[in-house]
């Protein structure tokens, strides 16, 4: 069974309240952290009901029901936070009227589609993707074991179709040489 969508993931206490700094793994956090949101937790245990929530100087924080104090906030502490499938929606339905539709895509329908070249040549099945400070990367599994990480830009990666279980990779010079 599918454990949920991983949405952040708790850090430590901010505090004596039972206050917990985010790392936030979504592009909607105003959505997904509302007063009155319940999360699940990766690998079970209680669900969470976010009760406050509040930017401070860069960091989300939240408090959660019966969580009082930083004790209890510190036992919440790498705990990946998770919404169900069901509930993520579409990808699209909070863009600004600039965003493309048409480049927004979960995490989920991107892993496992097959990676291909411009010219149709094989690269291997996308495995994962990374969010790395600078950029989204693709984990992309080589056939012959190992990996490539391709950074997720559209000059690299002009295509991608879940319809058709493919993205086409435009590779500049030895990028896929730097295994």
């Amino acid at each position: 069974m599918d454990d949920g969508i991983v949405v952040g993931r708790v850090g430590r206490p901010h505090g004596v309240r039972g206050e917990v700094t985010i790392e936030v793994r979504t592009d909607l956090p105003q959505r997904r952290f509302a007063v009155g949101a319940v999360l699940g937790r990766q690998g079970g245990g209680a669900a969470l009901t976010v009760a406050d929530v509040r930017w401070h100087s860069g960091r989300l924080l939240l408090r959660f029901q019966g969580v009082d104090d930083r004790f209890a906030a510190e036992t919440l502490r790498n705990v990946l936070l998770t919404i169900d499938p069901a509930d993520a929606g579409s990808p699209v339905d909070d863009t600004a009227d600039d965003g493309d539709p048409a480049d927004l895509w979960w995490d989920r329908d991107l892993v496992g589609l097959e990676a291909v070249t411009i010219a149709g040549a094989p690269l291997g099945r996308v495995t994962d993707i990374i969010h790395a400070p600078a950029g989204d990367l693709l984990a992309v599994a080589r056939p012959g074991g190992g990996e490539h990480l391709v950074p997720f830009v559209r000059d690299i990666v002009p295509t991608v179709d879940p319809a058709a279980g493919r993205i086409v990779v435009d590779p500049p010079p030895g990028l896929l040489d730097l295994d």
